[in-house]
């Protein structure tokens, strides 16, 4: 019995990495009568024999899972969004950063296009997520300002990147050369955005690390429950252990940590603000589950 890693599926196989080699397997019947499937990031326990397809027996429990794009034990997800068309949204980054940290997973914010706008202006917008301890990288993969230095954040890691639409998410992975050596165009296809293309996830080797070539997320609907949405974000995790009452939402309750932290300044009232309308979707959601 061998052990590895699926970094690959496609077409109802799936390619597991075990000693630097590629195996083609197939998926045990067991794992649809537990309505379990194996997922790109599982570790799983595998039989071979040359000259056929093994097949996959077991897999490891996972740390963290997306249901789309479907994968697994990710480490990381880089955020990517554009300086300027499309003009920069912290709503819609805020979004993504509750559905990303929900997960234990480490988001770094990638700011693309920086070539367009002025470093002062993008990084007074900024502002609030470098005080919030994120990781913020500017970058331009037009005059390759900053690549070099977010090359350094994929070792030893798996990573997802994703982000706003439009934002050059397909330069920037040519400008990161992860062995797709064709223009932005067909790496749009590559990636599962064309008409008549696969969609499918890999993990590629890049920079020491591995990195999931996915289509992108298709849904950022918060199906958190509001006491996990409360402690999402870092920041209001950290800040939640000094709230008078257990299980504070942030909202109305006295003696909130996150109020008088948004009250002194280190929290954004934007941030905030965007806080409540997702505490607000959340309820709405468990509502209409729940009744």
């Amino acid at each position: 019995m061998l052990k590895g890693r699926i970094v690959k599926a496609l077409s109802g196989f799936y390619y597991v990495e075990c000693d630097e080699k590629i195996y083609q397997c197939r998926a045990r019947g067991r794992f649809r009568k537990k309505d379990q499937k194996p997922v790109v990031g599982d570790f799983c326990e595998f039989s071979y024999e040359e000259g056929s397809d093994g097949y996959i027996l077991s897999l490891s429990p996972r740390k963290n899972e997306l249901v789309r794009p479907p994968i697994c034990n990710i480490d990381q997800a880089l955020l990517v969004f554009s300086a300027k068309e499309p003009d920069f949204s912290s709503l819609l980054l805020d979004r993504f950063l509750i559905v990303i940290e929900s997960l234990n997973i480490e988001p770094i914010i990638c700011i693309s296009k920086v070539d367009l706008v002025s470093k002062e202006e993008i990084e007074k917008t900024l502002g609030p997520y470098i005080k919030a301890n994120y990781q913020v990288y500017f970058i331009s993969s037009l005059n390759q300002e900053g690549i070099q230095e977010i090359k350094t954040v994929f070792k030893d890691k798996v990573t997802v990147v994703t982000g706003q639409s439009g934002v050059g998410k397909s330069s920037l992975l040519n400008a990161l050369d992860i062995k797709l050596n064709i223009d932005t165009n067909e790496i749009s296809k590559a990636l599962g955005r064309g008409k008549h293309t696969t969609r499918h996830v890999e993990l590629l080797k890049m920079h020491g690390g591995l990195v999931g070539d996915t289509p992108g997320f298709s849904s950022l609907e918060l199906t958190i429950d509001p006491l996990d949405l409360a402690v999402s974000y870092h920041d209001f995790k950290a800040l939640s252990h000094q709230c008078k009452f257990r299980g504070c939402l942030h909202d109305k309750e006295p003696h909130c940590a996150v109020k008088q932290a948004v009250e002194e300044g280190l929290i954004s009232q934007e941030r905030y603000e965007h806080y409540l309308i997702f505490l607000k979707e959340c309820k709405e959601n468990k509502e209409r589950r729940y009744g």
